[in-house]
C-alpha cells in the first residue's frame, strides 16, 4: 500500500530532522521525504496536520505474560496497548511460565506475535536455566531462535563465578547480556527504598548500595571480560554515578530507566498505594534528580516503560503482598514528552526510538529513505486522562491513573500498514 502523510512535523533524532514534511511508503518501506517519488500513488492519504510523525517507539522492556500468565494479560491485548502507544518494537524479559530457556518457546512466542501482525516482538532469553542461577542456557541455539540478549529479568544472579562464566561465554559470540543490579541478599524481603518513607510506613527496605555493589560486580567483570552490557532499570544516584565513570573509561556498557523512576519518588507510595509497588523500588527525589541528569547527559541511554501487567486482585493487597509492577506500553511517550518538556521533542523521541534501536542492535527507529516504514503519529498538545477503562492494556495497574498526561497518539504504522488509529 502507498501512504501519503502529509502536513505533519517530521521528527527523526537519527537523521537530526525536525522540519514541515511529507512522508511517503510504498512496499511497507520510506519511499521518499519531502516531495513524492515518480509515479507515486497514494492509496491512502493521512492528513498530520498539527501533528508530529516520528520513528516508531522501540520498548526495551514490556512483559507480554505470554506463556503462562495469560490470567494477567494476552498477547493479543498487550499488543493492541504497545501499537495504541505508537510502539512498533518491543524486547521482552524472559520472566515467563515456563522460562524462555527452550528455542522452541522462543519460536512459538515469535511466531503468535507476528500472526497478530501489530508490533515486532524481541524476546531475551534466560541467562541461566529456569533463571536459578546454576546452568547457563543454550545462549547460541536460543539465538538462532530469535532471542536478541539473555538476561535473568529481576532475579538476582548470586553466584558470581556463574555470571562470569555467562559473560566469558556471551564475549565469545558476541552476545548481549542485560541485568538488573540488584544484590539478592542486601534486598530479600524489601519492597520500598531505605528512607524517610519506608520507616514512617514500617515497610521492609531495600537500600542503594543493594544497586550499586551488584553494579560494581557487573562493571568489572564485563572490564574482564569485555562483553557488551547493558544495565536494566537504573535507579540511584550513586547507580549512575558509577555508569558515568565506567562509560568514560570506554567500555561497552549501555543502561536504561523506567519510565516511572523518571516522574516518581517514594513520596508518591502516599498512604501505601500499592500501584507504587515496583521494582526497583520508587528512589528519593535525590535519586529522581540524578536520573534526569543521567539521561541529560548521555549516561542513560533510554527510556522504556517496564511494563508489568498485575491482575486487580494481586493489587488489591497490603502494600507489601501486592505484587510490583506497572503496566506503561501506553505511557511510554507521554512519558517520555513530559521528561523532556514541549521544547526538546527530538530528545524525548531519541530515547525511546534512535538510542533503544542501538542497544538492540537493530536497523530501526528513523525514517530514512529506504528505511521499513515504522512509524508514529502523534498529537504532541492533546492530554487525556489516564483512567482504567482507557487502557488497551489487559494490566490496569499504573501510579498515574487518574492524571492527565500531554501526547496522544493518534497512527501507528508496522511496514508501512497502519495498525492503529484513535
Amino acid at each position: 500500500m502507498n501512504i501519503h502523510i502529509k502536513n505533519g512535523r517530521l521528527i527523526d533524532p537519527k537523521n537530526g530532522t525536525d522540519a514541515m514534511q511529507d512522508l511517503f511508503i510504498a512496499a511497507g518501506k520510506v519511499a521518499a521525504i519531502g516531495n513524492a517519488p515518480a509515479g507515486f500513488v497514494a492509496d491512502k492519504i493521512i492528513d498530520a496536520a498539527g501533528l508530529v510523525v516520528a520513528p516508531g517507539l522501540i520498548d526495551l522492556a514490556a512483559r507480554l505474560r505470554e506463556p503462562g500468565y495469560e490470567y494477567r494479560a494476552t498477547l493479543e491485548s498487550e499488543m493492541n496497548a504497545a501499537v495504541a502507544g505508537g510502539v512498533t518494537s518491543l524486547a521482552c524479559p524472559p520472566d515467563t511460565d515456563p522460562v524462555l530457556d527452550e528455542p522452541g518457546l522462543v519460536e512459538m512466542l515469535k511466531h503468535r506475535a507476528k500472526s497478530l501482525n501489530q508490533a515486532r516482538v524481541y524476546p531475551v532469553g534466560a541467562l541461566t536455566q529456569g533463571l536459578k542461577g546454576a546452568e547457563l542456557t543454550e545462549m547460541a541455539e536460543l539465538t538462532d531462535a530469535g532471542c536478541v540478549a539473555f538476561s535473568q529479568a529481576d532475579v538476582a544472579l548470586t553466584d558470581t563465578r556463574v555470571l562470569l562464566r555467562a559473560m566469558q561465554y556471551a564475549a565469545t559470540f558476541g552476545f548481549s547480556v542485560w541485568l538488573r543490579p540488584q544484590d539478592g541478599f542486601l534486598a530479600r524481603d524489601g519492597v520500598a527504598h531505605d528512607g524517610e518513607v519506608a520507616t514512617r510506613l514500617g515497610l521492609p527496605a531495600i537500600p542503594s548500595h543493594a544497586e550499586t555493589i551488584a553494579l560494581s560486580t557487573m562493571i568489572l567483570l564485563a572490564q574482564e571480560t569485555g562483553v557488551r552490557l547493558h544495565v536494566c532499570r537504573i535507579s540511584t544516584e550513586s547507580g549512575v554515578a558509577l555508569m558515568r565513570v565506567a562509560k568514560q573509561k570506554g567500555l561497552p556498557l549501555t543502561c536504561d530507566v523506567s519510565a516511572n523512576h523518571v516522574h516518581l519518588s517514594e513520596r508518591d507510595i502516599g498512604f501505601f498505594d500499592s500501584n507504587c509497588h515496583l521494582t526497583p523500588p520508587l528512589r528519593s527525589l535525590r535519586d529522581r534528580d540524578a536520573l534526569h541528569a543521567g539521561l541529560l547527559d548521555g549516561t542513560i541511554d533510554a527510556i522504556c516503560s517496564d511494563h508489568t501487567p498485575v491482575d486487580e486482585d494481586a493489587k488489591q493487597l497490603p502494600f507489601a503482598e501486592a505484587e510490583a509492577g506497572a503496566t506503561g506500553l501506553e505511557l511510554l511517550l507521554p512519558l517520555a514528552l513530559k521528561w523532556a518538556g514541549a521544547g526538546a521533542l527530538s530528545a524525548a523521541l531519541a530515547k525511546v526510538t534512535q538510542h533503544p534501536a542501538r542497544v538492540l542492535r537493530l536497523d530501526a527507529g528513523h525514517l530514512s529513505v529506504g528505511a521499513v516504514a515504522d512509524v508514529c503519529v502523534f498529537d504532541p498538545e492533546a492530554y487525556w486522562k489516564i483512567e482504567a477503562a482507557a487502557l488497551k492494556s489487559q494490566g490496569k495497574n499504573t501510579p498515574f491513573l487518574g492524571l492527565e498526561l500531554q501526547g496522544k497518539v493518534r497512527y501507528t504504522l508496522v511496514d508501512g500498514q497502519v495498525v492503529y488509529q484513535g
